[in-house]
């Protein structure tokens, strides 16, 4: 493999934090193997642990001064397919890969995907929330269960098909949701920045694209909110609601995260003054009979993320 140009002109290592991690990584998950693990022959005591670097760029089909440049943390312009073959020869765990090409400021073309479903704990916790609404949704903005509370402001989720339980899509058609939202035009604003920054992690996913190309032919606001290219991270806010037969809600919302990343979180609306928390005692206590035998309007095996 021919080398890349090296930005840096000095021949000197940068001082760029990123890089020195990377460097410190790749040194660290090279000196725990040894050459009998990845098929080489052992060749006597060796003065370092582990492989050498030309083991490494010898098992990668990549250049040794290449590797050795980037284990030297310098400024190299690296491939993803560089990048997966290094995470292939260094045995990298599915969190090790995930964080080889965090530091290399690469999105893996492969991504090890964990898809847990909606646990029995996870609804047993979304039941004892009450009074207050409850609901886990992905980054996709699907809703993957909720409590009866819940049921009482966006209606009987387990009535829709499966794919129009994504509060993307009610916000942006005609639905329950989109009535009882009062400030529906600022919120939505809201919804379509974060799910374009969620996009930037999942953009290679076809739930991802297919969402996104419906949205786009179904609602020309969401479109022409999307062509802003407007990007916001998750976070908590407030919400208000004008419930038909209970009344204005000023819900708190807060994201409780299911994983170690941004993804599937659970979120919990709470009151923000008296009025609401008097309220809340008219939203249900029971969930709709086909949602109930759904278990708390999640369908049995649906992906977290």
């Amino acid at each position: 493999m021919s080398l890349t140009a090296v930005t840096a002109t000095t021949g000197k290592v940068p001082a760029d934090p990123r890089r020195q991690q990377l460097a410190a990584f790749l040194r660290s998950r090279r000196e725990r193997i040894t050459p009998e693990q990845v098929g080489l022959p052992p060749t006597g005591r060796r003065r370092t642990p582990g492989l050498r670097r030309e083991e490494v760029a010898q098992i990668a089909a990549v250049g040794v001064t290449w590797y050795t440049w980037l284990e030297q943390g310098r400024e190299i312009q690296v491939s993803v397919q560089v990048l997966d073959a290094v995470a292939r020869a260094l045995l990298l765990d599915p969190s090790e890969r995930a964080h080889l090409f965090t530091l290399a400021g690469a999105e893996d073309p492969t991504p090890v995907r964990e898809c847990p479903t909606v646990t029995p704990a996870v609804r047993m916790t979304l039941d004892r929330m009450a009074p207050y609404p409850a609901a886990v949704i992905n980054s996709r903005y699907d809703v993957l269960a909720h409590n009866a509370q819940y049921t009482g402001i966006v209606g009987d989720l387990a009535a829709l098909p499966p794919e129009d339980r994504n509060l993307m899509w009610l916000a942006f058609t005609p639905s329950r949701f989109h009535q009882v939202l009062v400030d529906h035009e600022e919120e939505r604003d809201v919804m379509v920045a974060r799910f374009r920054s969620g996009m930037g992690d999942h953009g290679a996913e076809p739930a991802w694209r297919a969402l996104l190309c419906r949205l786009r032919k179904a609602s020309p606001v969401f479109d022409a909110a999307w062509q802003r290219h407007d990007v916001l991270r998750p976070g908590n806010g407030l919400k208000r609601f004008l419930v038909p037969e209970v009344g204005l809600l000023r819900l708190d919302y807060t994201s409780l995260w299911l994983g170690p990343v941004q993804g599937p979180r659970m979120i919990v609306y709470t009151p923000k003054d008296e009025e609401s928390a008097a309220l809340l005692s008219r939203l249900p206590t029971r969930l709709p009979s086909a949602a109930a035998g759904a278990g708390a309007g999640a369908a049995a095996g649906v992906p977290l993320d």
